[in-house]
């Protein structure tokens, strides 16, 4: 009989009813046996940065390659464990206040641990917040602080800037029975050192040894390098003292922080002697280590100091590397040196040495600095018969060099090399031709070159204020003026050329012809800007023409523009010696109202007026005595507003005693004081009758006065 199989299962089949939850391998089912089939799509493909292709002529080495955006993420407390996350939520359901509610919160955990602790401190930014639940902690049974919650404790007021309370910690920890080891103070050096707090890392350092604590070599290296980094070099050397008091063996940090810093103060004789015990205790310095003396010696400009260092090099038979002879040479050439600094160079020559193109630039301004243009010109060709490509700066420096020595012709041959090597030489690199063309009153080739210039795509109007002004600075304002008559007439000028021009002239006393040039500013339709208008309420101002001064000063306040403060002081001064007093102290508030940092006069006189409220000649003086401490002699202004407070809040003898104070103190003369006493007398008649008028138009007795004044002319 053949064996019968195995009777087959009967196929179940499964009915869903009502929704299931989807997925992306698991369609939606809705009830039934044949039921509809909906797929899910499928999920976006993350996109894969293509990286781009290199180009190398868009390739800058000065600029680094910008990193691939991440995207952002919102800080989460979800690292914490679920108990620290429920006493942080604790504190935020009740605002971050401790109290009753907290405590309540906190009284259904069934026990606290340190480390639950230093949880909850490492994410805590409120530092009240934080000293409540470190110290309701403390009070729980049987709980006890370790050395993590008291680290997190004082990171926590640390981070929240309290500092000099986290320096109290180890105090906090022996009182509670757990005396502080090296490695407390250790984060508390650490926190100070990042903040560059050097008294305070010296105050722990102090700290330590109060609770005899002898900090490793490593620390003591960390105390003296912050102490030399904020400039504390004195208390640096002290705890080096100690440091050799505990018998401890230098490293040669040890020694290059003390050298470093011993350098930097100039203390060259106290570094020789470290140098020595570096010698003798440990190794002779390297390459590095003198390497890193002579920079801190080129950035203090102490070039003595470098080149003692050299010779320290040169004794212990060390090999100068290239950033040697590179800070070596820059730093002679900065300095005046051209002749050290090219015999360095040699000596790289002669070894062999890869020179950089910055070192032949050094070399090539200093050359050119010293009038060596000869010397200067040969550096080129070596530098390009070594392979490099001069830049910009370097083809300046020999520009100016050129024109120095009359050599123009050379000069623009040189120039023409930058425009066919494609360098874009701009206005500083032709400021020297276009000087020596003034000079040499070649105003065709002076036009042409402007032309070029703006072929090259320069903005000559833009551009031709800054060569007045480099004109101006070297050559004077005759130059530059009839540099300015000739181009003129071929339409080169602006309102920024004028101004320069309004300035200088002012600025030289002649004032009369720069007010001529304002006026043709106004015949060639050239509109005025607040500098115009400013330097010609000065001009106005200082020869006398109050009303003219007044009116453009009342031009400016219409353009809604301020005026300078030398036009706000020099109108103050004229409207004071005139005895328009009132209008000047309005001045002097209209000023301080509308410039961010008003002279030191205008904030006195306000000062003043103040102090006669009290008609007390005695605080006047004091606030004079005050502004000629700081180095502000009374002036113009001044005295008026000692007259103008005394005739509106007080009485004549008191400014009288005012002058005779300042007389007796030489401050003011015989002369000044008659004339100021005058000025008193006629301004307390004028408020008078300001007064009386006043008082007249209040009671309406205005037009009986002038009834009765008609009746008496006509008898």
């Amino acid at each position: 009989m053949p064996p019968q199989s195995p009777p087959t299962k009967p196929q179940k089949f499964h009915i869903f009813h009502g929704h299931r939850k989807p997925s992306k391998n698991r369609p939606i089912v809705r009830g039934g046996l044949f039921s509809n089939r909906i797929s899910l799509p499928a999920s976006p493909k993350t996109q894969t940065h293509q990286p781009q292709s290199f180009n190398l002529t868009n390739w800058d080495p000065h600029v680094p390659p910008s990193p691939p955006s991440k995207p952002a993420t919102t800080p989460t407390l979800s690292f914490l464990s679920p108990i620290a996350r429920f006493i942080v939520d604790a504190f935020r359901k009740n605002r971050c206040q401790w109290g009753q509610p907290v405590t309540f919160e906190l009284q259904k955990l069934r026990r606290v641990t340190p480390t639950l602790v230093a949880e909850v401190l490492k994410v805590q930014t409120d530092p009240a917040l934080a000293s409540k639940f470190f110290h309701w902690a403390g009070k729980q049974k049987g709980y006890k602080h370790n050395f993590a919650s008291y680290n997190a404790f004082a990171y926590c007021l640390n981070r929240t800037n309290r500092f000099r309370s986290a320096d109290q910690v180890p105090e906090l920890m022996d009182s509670q029975g757990k005396p502080p080891s090296e490695k407390q103070f250790e984060i508390l050096i650490r926190m100070h050192s990042d903040a560059n707090r050097g008294l305070r890392v010296f105050y722990v350092y102090e700290k330590m040894k109060k609770f005899g604590v002898k900090p490793r070599v490593f620390l003591y290296n960390k105390i003296m390098n912050a102490l030399v980094k904020t400039g504390h070099l004195d208390l640096a050397l002290s705890v080096y003292e100690d440091f050799r008091d505990a018998e401890l063996v230098e490293e040669s940090v040890t020694f290059m922080i003390l050298i470093k810093g011993l350098c930097k103060s100039g203390r060259i004789e106290e570094m020789l002697e470290i140098l020595d015990r570096m010698r003798v205790n440990l190794c002779k310095p390297d390459v590095f280590a003198y390497t890193a003396m002579i920079r801190v010696l080129v950035l203090e400009g102490n070039l003595d100091g470098c080149l003692r260092v050299w010779e320290e090099m040169r004794r212990d038979e060390v090999q100068p590397d290239v950033m040697a002879y590179a800070s070596m040479i820059t730093a002679m050439c900065k300095g005046g040196r051209s002749e050290k600094g090219y015999e360095l160079f040699k000596e790289m020559k002669q070894k062999g040495f890869l020179i950089d193109r910055v070192i032949y630039g050094s070399l090539v301004e200093a050359f050119v600095a010293d009038g060596k243009v000869r010397l200067a010109c040969d550096l080129l060709k070596d530098l390009v018969d070594s392979g490099y490509r001069a830049d910009l700066g370097i083809y300046g420096s020999l520009i100016q060099g050129l024109c120095d020595v009359k050599r123009v012709d050379k000069a623009y041959k040189l120039f023409q090399v930058t425009i066919q090597e494609g360098l874009e030489p701009n206005f500083e690199t032709v400021n020297p031709i276009l000087v020596a063309y003034a000079n040499m009153r070649k105003m065709d080739d002076f036009c042409e070159l402007l032309v070029l210039m703006q072929k090259l795509g320069s903005s000559v109007i833009d551009e031709l204020p800054k060569f007045f002004t480099f004109v101006i600075e070297k050559e004077g304002a005759k130059v530059a003026l009839e540099v300015f008559e000739d181009l003129k007439v071929k339409g080169y000028y602006s309102v920024a050329i004028y101004n320069i021009f309004l300035e200088v002239l002012h600025k030289i006393g002649m004032v009369k012809n720069a007010l001529s040039l304002f006026h043709e500013m106004k015949d060639l339709n050239v509109q005025p800007d607040s500098t115009s208008y400013s330097v010609v309420i000065t001009c106005y101002a200082e020869d006398g023409n109050v009303r003219e001064a007044c009116e453009w000063y009342n031009k400016v306040i219409e353009m809604s523009c301020v005026p300078s403060v030398a036009a706000y002081c020099s109108l103050a001064r004229v409207l004071c010696k005139n005895g328009e007093i009132d209008a000047a102290m309005l001045l002097v508030r209209d000023c301080l109202a509308s410039v961010s940092s008003g002279p030191m006069e205008f904030k006195y006189t306000l000062s003043i007026l103040h102090a006669c409220k009290s008609n007390n000649a005695d605080k006047v003086i004091e606030v004079l005595t005050e502004m000629m401490q700081q180095g502000c002699p009374p002036d113009d202004v001044v005295c008026s507003a000692v007259i103008s407070g005394m005739c509106k809040y007080g009485t004549i003898e008191e400014a009288r005693k005012v002058f005779s104070n300042l007389r007796e103190r030489k401050v003011l003369t015989e002369a000044n004081v008659i004339v100021y006493d005058e000025i008193l007398i006629e301004h307390m008649k004028k408020k008078t009758a300001d007064l009386v008028l006043s008082g007249l138009k209040f009671f309406n007795l205005e037009s009986k006065l002038k009834a009765k004044g008609s009746t008496l002319l006509s008898n």
